[in-house]
């Protein structure tokens, strides 16, 4: 296997290979298809989306020297220059390092001059918001002023902190989380390129562990793929033993056991996963995602055909499974949002207890308690 980190290795070169972003990919691609690429984007979006791997894409497309379609060639000079980051016409600046006004006077100095070699001199900003307010007013006055060989690519994950007037001045695309059921397929195609087999748990908890970045998700894969051997098939519970991961079915029998009232059951399983490491932390966190699932699926259930309802789902039940969303609406059947309300309660306030606890797993069992009492209560 390449030392290469895989984010990096397998970074797509094409927005073909684009994961999760079809309305950003779709637009851009018409967009320079009909030759109406703009001199300024925002790219919007939670970390390890791919903005920054879509920026790339778009400076490399607008500077493909063959009549290739809205897709880049990968072949010309100036594709092999922009993929071996060795082309002095695209300038990457991280913001979170250098948000000084200073450097955006220079940058400034920069955009005067037109390409070396390539067709359009591109900038890619990481982190945008991170510039000082007198760095954003000078690069308001770049985008205003910015001559027809200069494209600006702002990429940022937290769009609320900018100034309204640069975004205004800038095409802006919003990107999501990955999905569960996207990350599998895509790492599972990275593990088949390096030789190493995989359960499909492994690459479920993998997936549901990186929360919907999928740069965390590669990096977790690597991780686990540097102690692999070719030819030995990686099971979940090398994975849970390596990353410390909770399997997600646990939590969902600790839910189950829960609503069933059967409290003893959840106390096992919760007491079982201290004693193989998972410290109450990471439980109670796991545990409120989960029930934060079911609220979203309960709260939709029933409106699979209404505008919006698909959508709503797949962007923000990005830790499960086709399965285990199976499982959660047969969890859900007989309970109502008020009930998930109040559990979810019950664990938050356990979960702010914690840390400061004498026993840190007393506040999820007193969570447990509560809940089971509560609803006994709602049953009589």
């Amino acid at each position: 296997m390449s030392n290469l980190v895989l984010y990096r290795k397998y970074r797509p070169q094409k927005f073909s290979e684009v994961v999760g972003q079809e309305h950003v990919v779709t637009t851009l691609l018409n967009a320079i298809a009909g030759g109406k690429i703009a001199h300024a984007y925002l790219f919007c979006g939670p970390r390890g989306c791919g903005k920054t791997t879509v920026a790339r894409l778009l400076a490399k497309a607008a500077n493909c020297e063959r009549d290739n379609g809205p897709e880049p060639c990968n072949k010309c000079a100036s594709c092999l220059e922009i993929m071996e980051n060795r082309s002095m016409d695209i300038i990457e600046i991280d913001a979170a390092s250098h948000r000084g006004i200073d450097e955006i006077r220079e940058l400034r100095e920069g955009v005067r001059f037109g390409p070396s070699k390539s067709k359009y001199k591109v900038f890619i900003l990481d982190e945008a918001h991170q510039l000082t307010s007198g760095a954003a007013n000078a690069l308001l006055k770049m985008l205003e002023e910015a001559p027809s060989h200069a494209i600006f690519i702002l990429a940022t994950t937290e769009p609320q902190k900018m100034i309204p007037t640069i975004i205004s001045r800038c095409q802006r695309f919003d990107f999501r989380k990955i999905t569960v059921p996207e990350m599998i397929k895509r790492l599972g195609k990275i593990a088949k390129k390096e030789n190493v087999e995989m359960e499909k748990e492994v690459l479920a908890m993998i997936a549901s562990a990186s929360g919907g970045a999928l740069r965390d998700a590669e990096s977790l894969l690597s991780q686990i793929l540097s102690f692999a051997s070719e030819g030995k098939t990686v099971k979940r519970e090398d994975v849970k033993s390596f990353l410390g991961i909770i399997e997600r079915e646990i939590i969902g029998d600790f839910v189950e056991s829960l609503l069933k009232d059967k409290a003893a059951d959840s106390l096992k399983i919760m007491e079982d996963s201290f004693n193989q490491g998972i410290g109450p932390e990471d439980f109670y966190e796991n545990v409120v995602f989960y029930l934060r699932e079911m609220m979203i699926l309960k709260i939709v259930s029933g409106r699979e055909g209404e505008r919006g309802a698909e959508p709503l789902m797949n962007s923000m039940l990005t830790r499960l499974t086709t399965e285990e969303i199976e499982r959660v609406k047969e969890q859900i059947k007989d309970i109502s949002i008020e009930d998930i309300k109040q559990i979810v309660d019950f664990f938050l306030q356990a979960g702010e207890r914690v840390r400061f606890s004498p026993i840190p797993q007393l506040p999820l069992e007193v969570a447990v308690a509560e809940t089971v009492e509560n609803l006994r209560k709602k049953q009589k």
